[in-house]
């Protein structure tokens, strides 16, 4: 894993790694497209994010990165459920 966290003992902000790169780039697209395109690119947006929180939750290198990971996940299940009742 790429370190260029600060503090250097205590890791807070991260070179992204490769799900969370993917998301990103899966959500400027996602912004820029319509219809079922959009609709792919947004699932590949959870998809990425749902993969880094659970690196984070698991792998992470403190516990910052675990409660990271954790309210995350969170977050998106709430955003999920959601989507789903409206």
């Amino acid at each position: 894993m790429t370190q260029l966290g600060f503090p250097k003992d205590f890791p807070i902000i991260q070179f992204p790694n490769l799900p969370l790169i993917l998301a990103f780039l899966a959500g400027i697209v996602s912004k820029a497209t319509s219809g079922t395109t959009h609709d792919y690119f947004l699932a590949i947006v959870f998809v990425g994010m749902v993969i880094w929180a659970f690196e984070e939750l698991v792998y992470g290198v403190n516990w910052f990165r675990h409660l990271l990971g954790a309210t995350y996940i969170v977050i998106l299940v709430m955003r999920i459920a959601h989507a789903i009742h409206s």
